[in-house]
């Protein structure tokens, strides 16, 4: 699991030389964009010359063919009028005639291969102009990308490590429901098994003393059955400590209540339990994990406290569930106990790392108040969603 949890440090060098490489990328982005500026600016510059040269031929034709239109004329007056004029004046018309012809040919030819030119420097200039169009687009969407991971780079950071806890949490679930496992396994050693055990003894006895001694068989029987009776209380505590069957059918405070009861007759402790407010269904995971975080409460003051009193107020608010529970007991340092649960990664500490990681998954918070010799004060409380208001 470790391998595959990602480290917060790893993740935030990852997305500083993510910024750092876009910030480069934006540099030489900047550079293709001057770059494609350029490029159009002398597209549109040459396009210009080639325009002013395109209509200064196009004025070179024009007067060209005006003039050839008045050759053409005065040949064909010279040529029908050949008593009028001399073979001379012919051969000059001609000949005039001619010369204007190939100049307005061979113009209206580069007329012609300006036009293609400038069609040629139109596409160019299109296409440079869609190069510069798109380097621009993409600086844009760069700097967006930048600017949106630098502003949230933080809130970024903070959902990986939340992903982190959540999955620290699931682990810790893990370890918390193996260690109910291996406690409810002694539990049922120690508790349930030996019963058995004893009453295999004493059927045994029972049934070698049945022919022998009937007033010993008569008491073994009775002490059989006070066994027996001990074997199935046993047995019923665990039963109720694995899941109470009473969270089911009436709810988290009435099964409070009877497992306070059981409490009160095993240890002798006196608990108060007190409930304010409107009280309301909650989810059954919801309500087996404040049971637990109680129970494990009471245990550690049944075991470490030696308090003659406890108290555990349950408070329903509009948004919350506040739970306190408090002894007279002996107290003890919280600091020095947190350094224990910190070293031994929270095998002692009393399961107080336990009830926090359950509270936590929750989506509550849980603050423990000690003072050597003055008590105890745990309190802790579970946000609750709209539809189980």
């Amino acid at each position: 699991m470790g391998g595959i949890t990602p480290d917060i440090n790893r993740i935030n060098d990852i997305l500083r030389k993510t910024i750092d490489s876009i910030e480069s990328s934006k540099e030489e982005i900047v550079s293709i964009v001057e770059q494609a500026r350029s490029d159009v600016k002398i597209a549109e510059k040459e396009l210009n010359l080639i325009n002013e040269q395109v209509e200064k031929i196009t004025r070179q034709v024009d007067l060209l063919e005006i003039e050839e239109r008045k050759s053409r004329i005065y040949l064909s007056r010279v040529n029908k009028n050949f008593n009028v004029y001399s073979e001379v004046d012919f051969k000059e018309a001609y000949d005039k005639a001619n010369k204007i012809r190939i100049q307005l040919l061979l113009k209206r030819e580069e007329e012609k291969n300006l036009i293609k030119k400038r069609m040629e420097q139109e596409m160019r200039l299109k296409s440079a102009i869609d190069v510069y169009n798109k380097a621009i687009k993409v600086w844009k969407s760069v700097s967006v990308v930048g600017e949106y991971l630098r502003g949230n780079i933080d809130e970024i950071i903070n959902t990986v490590d939340i992903l982190k806890k959540k999955q620290s949490y699931a682990i810790k679930l893990i370890e918390v429901q193996e260690e109910e496992k291996h406690k409810l396994a002694m539990d049922i050693h120690d508790g349930p098994a030996q019963s058995m055990a004893n009453l295999v003894i004493k059927a045994e006895l029972c049934e070698r003393l049945v022919d022998i001694d009937r007033e010993k068989f008569k008491q073994e029987m009775s002490n059989f059955k006070s066994l027996a009776r001990a074997a199935l209380n046993d047995l019923r505590k665990t039963i109720f400590d694995l899941r109470p069957m009473s969270l089911d059918d009436l709810g988290l405070i009435p099964t409070l209540e009877r497992y306070i009861e059981n409490f009160i007759e095993y240890t002798g402790i006196n608990v108060e339990l007190k409930v304010f407010g409107q009280t309301c269904d909650l989810d059954k995971s919801i309500e087996i994990s404040i049971f637990r975080i109680i129970q494990e409460a009471l245990s550690n003051i049944s075991k470490h406290s030696k308090a003659t009193e406890a108290k555990i107020t349950v408070e329903y608010s509009s948004n919350r569930l506040n739970v306190n529970i408090v002894d007279n007991g002996i107290g003890f340092d919280v600091d020095k106990l947190s350094e224990t649960e910190n070293d031994k990664k929270g095998i002692s500490g009393y399961g107080l790392t336990n009830m926090r990681e359950r509270v936590e998954l929750l989506g509550g918070n849980l603050i423990i108040k000690s003072t050597p010799y003055k008590g105890t004060k745990i309190s802790f409380y579970i946000s609750l969603s709209k539809e189980e208001n």
